[in-house]
Order: structure tokens, then C-alpha cells, then sequence
């Protein structure tokens, strides 16, 4: 069955950097384009990045463009997300997923969730 497992996140200040890491199994890794969302409390999940099977392409949303660099190696079934310049309204549950463009919208491939990993950025 499908595993995303996330790690990385914590409590950095403002103008700070976190590096998060999601470890993929049971799927062919290397077949699927994958990305992260993020959800903050009391609001629904969004997209924030996402990167071609091949690593080649790489997706942003205009909020994190810039200041966060998605990177994969299908070596390790791993997807990354650097954050940089990190900013108190980038705070939520970062998840990872497989995704799917359809039109201008990012969707997951999977109905299954990691358990995520929190970010809090302090002003």
C-alpha cells in the first residue's frame, strides 16, 4: 500500500530555513510526478510545489515562489522541499503526494495521507 512518510519540520523565526524530506513506498516512485501541499488550521489543503518524474520540471505556487526549491531522488523514492525566507503565513501541516495538473489546478494521485509534518514560523 501506499507510505508517504514527512519529516523536517519545526519551529524556526522568521526569515529562517527548513528542509523537509518525504520517504515514498509502495508505489513506483520514479513513474510519478510528486509534490507537497500545506493546510493551516481552519483552512483547506493547498498546493505549494510540485516536480516531474524526471526532476526536470518543476511547479510553484506564486506564495512560495522563489523562497521554496522541490527537488526528488528516485534513487531513495524521496521527494524534498527546501523553504528559505520563510514567513509567519507559511506555517501549517506540510504533506507530500503524488499529483496531476488538470487545467490550471494540482490535484493528488493518492486518497491516502502521510501523517505530515508541521511548520511554525515565528514573527
Amino acid at each position: 500500500q501506499v507510505q508517504l512518510v514527512e519529516s523536517g519540520g519545526g519551529l524556526v523565526q522568521a526569515g529562517g530555513s527548513l528542509s523537509l524530506s518525504c520517504a515514498a513506498s509502495g508505489f513506483t516512485f520514479s513513474n510519478y510526478a510528486m509534490g507537497w501541499f500545506r493546510q493551516a488550521p481552519g483552512t483547506e489543503r493547498e498546493f505549494v510545489a510540485a516536480i516531474s518524474w524526471s526532476g526536470r520540471n518543476t511547479y510553484y505556487a506564486d506564495s512560495v515562489k522563489g523562497r521554496f526549491t522541490i527537488a526528488r531522488d528516485n534513487a531513495k523514492n524521496t521527494v524534498y522541499l527546501q523553504m528559505n525566507s520563510l514567513k509567519p503565513e507559511d506555517t501549517a501541516v506540510y504533506h507530500c503526494n503524488a499529483v496531476r495538473k488538470s487545467g490550471s489546478s494540482w490535484y493528488s494521485d493518492f486518497g491516502s495521507w502521510g501523517q505530515g509534518t508541521q511548520v511554525t514560523v515565528s514573527s
